[in-house]
């Protein structure tokens, strides 16, 4: 009995001092790689944010404002955004968004300045005809109050953009194929039939639940039809369920031909048709 604890115990002590070994290993390592993304992660290493821009720019009167969709509710408008200074905002509510639910990331920050400073290049390339597809940014802004002058930065509380966009031949809807068409596909190309797609649709924490989605979503809806689509597509994280009730709200409904195995997919393909 005693050589057996004997053997227990030195076994214990061979388990405890592989696990140190290992776990010394580790932190090695993890403080290696803590160095590494100290060193490219640095903001004062990072590109900057876009130095044309004036934070501390007004906002636009909607008066002044150029376009042609646009919707009133309670105290806040849904727009096209006008300036550059509302491109970038809706750039970094996006990227707020996106890193929500990782604020443990380490230099959190650095990748958000990252993310917005790609979203605002990317933006300005869709919304100025830069791109063969017709894009809008739409965005959610208090309204004007007398006397009450806000800048840019503090204006906007939600943003998505819409596009129209053709459908590949042999599809019926963004990512779905007709088993007639297949050998079409290979050949590439463009259908005649346009559709509408909704993204990055999101809104700032503090203002949520105030209608402020659904309103931007009308007014996308109401931009798609000027174009003369009859159809929009969205996609949305299957454990979203917020998101989902609000585009079944809307009108959407799930397209079940692309997903005939929903548990599978991450994404579901909802579709409003006018």
């Amino acid at each position: 009995m005693r050589r057996r604890n004997n053997e227990t115990k030195t076994w214990k002590w061979i388990c405890l001092r592989t696990n140190a070994m290992f776990l010394r290993k580790i932190n090695a390592q993890c403080k290696d790689i803590s160095q590494q993304l100290h060193i490219s992660m640095d903001p004062q290493l990072e590109s900057r944010q876009p130095s044309d821009l004036h934070f501390e720019k007004l906002q636009p009167a909607n008066e002044n404002y150029g376009g042609k969709h646009i919707r009133v509710f309670g105290s806040y408008v849904a727009r096209e955004a006008m300036v550059d200074e509302e491109y970038w905002t809706a750039a970094w509510l996006r990227a707020e968004s996106h890193w929500e639910s990782q604020l443990y990331v380490r230099y959190i920050d650095s990748y958000k300045r990252k993310f917005a400073e790609q979203e605002f290049s990317a933006l300005k390339r869709r919304c100025t005809g830069q791109q063969t597809q017709k894009s809008y940014c739409i965005v959610g802004v208090k309204k004007e109050e007398n006397n009450v002058k806000r800048m840019v930065l503090n204006s906007i509380l939600g943003t998505l953009d819409m596009s129209i966009q053709h459908l590949l031949r042999g599809r019926n809807f963004p990512g779905g194929t007709t088993r007639t068409c297949i050998s079409t596909c290979l050949h590439g190309g463009y259908n005649q039939e346009r559709y509408g797609y909704v993204s990055n649709l999101c809104v700032a924490k503090f203002a949520r639940r105030q209608g402020i989605a659904s309103n931007m979503l009308y007014l996308a809806i109401d931009a798609a039809k000027a174009s003369g689509v009859d159809q929009i597509f969205v996609h949305v994280d299957k454990d979203n369920k917020p998101a989902q009730k609000l585009y079944e709200k809307i009108g959407f409904q799930m397209v079940e031909e692309e997903f005939p195995n929903l548990s599978m997919e991450r994404n579901y393909l909802l579709c409003f048709k006018m």
